[in-house]
């Protein structure tokens, strides 16, 4: 008999390990335990999501004939980790081997990989097949090459996959549409709903389990409406292509006063937890495009973000773990200000990404990217508290696609490894890209002082302490050469307001 471990982020009808199993004779193991939702303090929200779909996908396979051997969070008898509920389970069902899909995440694995030599049974690790790159294939893909640039990572899987493919050409004569993708929707935009589901008993009795188990974590609970099974995520899947997916493209870098949702997919987290499989997800959204249902430039936006991006982030990890989570290119050191758990703040877009992501567990790749993200680079916050952050409040982050996301992207800790630049900007993209601006404290338009937006004058400061490291960047030589034209007195100026309010954020106060 063959016991096989299921992990909570491998809900998976495609799983691994769940092709080796005969219902009739091998039997399943799936564990809450504390120490994955404590190992960071991981958002209530997402820990009642884990567990809720956990506990569905394991109702599911019991409709299948196994029979699964489930911990709950507050069982009695919970071993407290994973090894220890291995090891339980092993002792008491005495199976011949123990089979689990690779984790996703390096610590987990490597935890893994050593129970052959500690456990009585065999434990057979099998390769987690449901994404569309093997760490082999990007390793031999990065072979010999300088610089892991995506574009050319996303053509090839273009090619591999026929996807959004003219014979040898791509659909449209172009590989990227990213230039179309940068509208702001006009005034009076409805956006459509974002798919929503009543909680069932099961999801009730995981949400009160997280309240109080985990009461400390950061993150509101309710209102809870997440998909948590197979079907209704294709539910949002479909919602998605039909509703969304017209004007994703347009408007996916878009970011408005109370409107967390947009016209993105929100299925990451079904992604990275197993719920769907990222090829349906591409086929889906192919297929509108020709049916005529979707432009090519949203079709092809969020196609990259699945086959490109998704894929190319996990790529990075396995092949920079574990030194990758070490990185710190700009020395950066300064501790993460309470205004990111939620204290108050002057400024607007912070705390307008931060109050979204407090209550749905969820932003936006540009609220992530170029406000919170942007934020914590210009102001030389230490990337391991910026990981732990975004490793935390989010329900579809797990390290192998936080970590390259907010090192490699967000930081450019990683020295230009995953990003050919920092992404930093002035207030002047988050004015162009939200309505956020004119809501705020601050004035978006003024350079100097007191009341000129923080970002404005951050930016350039961030430039100027950091010369030395991006002189040789040749995509910052033109804004140099503008840092270079400013009157001594301006220089200076920037170099005053920044630590004037670099100072107060050590301070705590209001900023």
């Amino acid at each position: 008999m063959k016991l096989a471990f299921i992990l909570g982020d491998q809900l998976s009808p495609q799983l691994a390990s769940l092709s080796k199993l005969d219902p009739s004779t091998d039997q399943i193991l799936m564990a809450e335990v504390r120490a994955e939702a404590t190992a960071v303090r991981h958002h209530k929200k997402k820990i009642a999501f884990i567990f809720s779909a956990m506990r569905h996908f394991a109702e599911e396979l019991k409709k299948q004939g196994f029979t699964v051997h489930y911990t709950r969070i507050n069982d009695p008898d919970n071993a407290g980790s994973f090894r220890a509920e291995a090891e339980r389970a092993i002792s008491e069902i005495q199976p011949e081997s123990l089979i689990i899909t690779a984790p996703s995440e390096y610590r987990v694995f490597e935890e893994v990989k050593s129970w052959q030599d500690e456990f009585s049974t065999s434990v057979e690790i099998l390769p987690d097949d449901r994404f569309l790159a093997t760490p082999e294939d990007f390793a031999q893909w990065a072979a010999g090459r300088k610089q892991f640039r995506m574009e050319f990572f996303y053509r090839e899987m273009r090619r591999r996959y026929d996807v959004l493919m003219n014979g040898e050409d791509p659909e449209g004569g172009k590989w990227n549409f990213d230039h179309d993708n940068r509208k702001t929707p006009p005034k009076g935009t409805i956006i459509p709903e974002a798919s929503r589901f009543a909680p069932d008993p099961i999801t009730i009795e995981a949400i009160n389990d997280v309240a109080h188990e985990f009461s400390e974590h950061f993150g509101d609970l309710q209102p809870f409406h997440y998909a948590v099974t197979r079907h209704d995520a294709l539910t949002v899947l479909k919602q998605f292509i039909e509703e969304r997916l017209p004007s994703f493209g347009d408007y996916q870098d878009a970011m408005l006063q109370d409107e967390p949702w947009m016209y993105h997919s929100h299925i990451g987290h079904y992604l990275n937890c197993g719920l769907l499989h990222p090829l349906e997800c591409i086929k889906n959204a192919e297929a509108a495009y020709h049916e005529g249902s979707a432009p090519l430039n949203a079709v092809e936006g969020f196609i990259r973000q699945i086959l490109g991006w998704r894929e190319y982030v996990r790529g990075i990890y396995w092949l920079k773990m574990p030194n990758y989570e070490k990185a710190n290119f700009f020395e950066a050191d300064r501790a993460l200000p309470p205004l990111y758990w939620g204290a108050l703040t002057r400024m607007n877009c912070l705390g307008q990404c931060v109050r979204e992501t407090r209550e749905n567990a969820y932003a936006h790749h540009i609220q992530r990217l170029m406000v919170l993200g942007n934020f914590a680079l210009l102001a030389g916050i230490d990337p391991r508290e910026v990981n732990d952050w975004f490793h935390v409040v989010y329900a579809d982050a797990y390290q192998w696609v936080e970590l390259p996301n907010v090192s490699g992207m967000s930081l450019f800790a990683d020295g230009g490894l995953l990003a050919s630049k920092p992404y930093s900007s002035s207030g002047a993209y988050i004015n162009k890209m939200s309505n956020y601006c004119r809501a705020c404290s601050y004035s978006v338009s003024t350079k100097a002082g007191p009341k000129a937006c923080p970002f404005n004058y951050l930016y350039w400061n961030f430039l100027q302490r950091n010369r030395l490291r991006l002189k040789g960047n040749q995509r910052l030589a033109m804004t140099y050469r503008t840092l270079d034209k400013m009157t001594p007195e301006r220089q200076t100026e920037i170099e005053t307001d920044a630590a004037r309010f670099l100072g107060d954020l050590d301070k705590g106060e209001l900023v």
